[in-house]
């Protein structure tokens, strides 16, 4: 059985990747995308290590709330990306900008 320490220490370092990632780029969306999915994971992977740990179902249920939330999350960003694609020929975020009306 692997002690939760261990667990919570691999979601920690899956959180500030994405944290990190989030920080340093600021231009691509796709990237942007993709740490957000990684700091949801790493939030999963908090709620299952002491789900597991404490026995309850509690964490498991919000598991699948966040994974619903990111799945939704991952298709309207893709789609809203291909929409500025076709637009602007780019996705770079300052691209976004020039959405508001």
């Amino acid at each position: 059985m692997i002690p939760i320490e261990h667990t919570l220490m691999i979601a920690a370092v899956l959180f500030f990747i994405g944290l990190i990632g989030m920080v340093i780029n600021r231009n691509n969306l796709i990237i942007l995308l993709m740490c957000v999915e990684l700091m949801l994971l790493s939030v999963s992977t908090n709620l299952l290590a002491f789900s597991h740990e404490f026995q309850q179902a509690q964490g498991d249920v919000f598991v699948f709330f966040i994974l619903t939330v990111a799945a939704v999350e991952s298709a309207i960003g893709l789609a809203i990306l291909v929409l500025l694609y076709r637009q602007h020929r780019g996705i770079d975020a300052d691209t976004i900008q020039q959405l508001k009306g």
